[in-house]
């Protein structure tokens, strides 16, 4: 017996009918997931994440050899890492089989479309348009959402045009600050282009 299981640590041999997965599982991870880990950790260059990934794979291949395997005994040991051996090794040959997988920096940096995402940035807009005054929010209203002319949202407002422009341009700023504020930027777009 092994330093790793002496008998003051001895669990007694859970049989299938007795003992619940929790019991088992805890059992086979006391017992041996540490060495287990370590093993497809060196086996998957430092890679962390597949090798507990592959543990746990362990653990239920094993789950399903409970009434065959004493999780408490070192004579599992053997069994426990020849199928971990197997899955690092199967996760290789199936990574090989198939292209690398590569991200084209263009596409991660490409808009998709959604309702969710929709939904989300007029919820924010609506916000933003709050902390505007109103002859601000009318304005913008009336020229960006209505499509009005400077000229026709002067006449509806009954002020002069100028004024109109005015507002336009105070408001936009304010809107582009409130948004800014709340974590939605605005593209620049170069002026020479197009």
């Amino acid at each position: 017996m092994s330093a790793s299981a002496s008998t003051e640590d001895r669990i007694p041999c859970p049989h299938t009918a007795e003992v619940g997965p929790d019991e088992f599982l805890r059992a086979l991870y006391r017992f041996h997931g540490s060495a287990l880990l370590q093993f497809a950790a060196r086996r998957l260059e430092g890679d962390w994440h597949r090798a507990e990934d592959a543990l746990q794979e362990v653990a239920i291949r094993a789950w399903h050899h409970a009434g065959e395997l004493d999780p408490t005994a070192d004579s599992a040991r053997p069994w426990l890492f020849t199928v971990l051996r197997n899955l690092v090794i199967d996760g290789h040959r199936a990574r090989q089989a198939r292209p690398p997988e590569t991200g084209d920096p263009e596409l991660a940096h490409l808009p998709v479309s959604d309702d969710v995402d929709h939904l989300l940035t007029s919820q924010v807009l609506f916000e933003a348009l709050r902390d505007l005054r109103p002859p601000q929010r009318e304005v913008l209203l009336h020229v960006h959402y209505l499509g009005r002319s400077v000229n026709q949202t002067a006449k509806v407002l009954g002020v002069p045009p100028g004024t109109v422009k005015s507002r336009t341009y105070y408001a936009a700023r304010a809107l582009r600050e409130a948004l800014h504020s709340r974590g939605l930027h605005s593209v620049r777009r170069d002026r020479g282009a197009g």
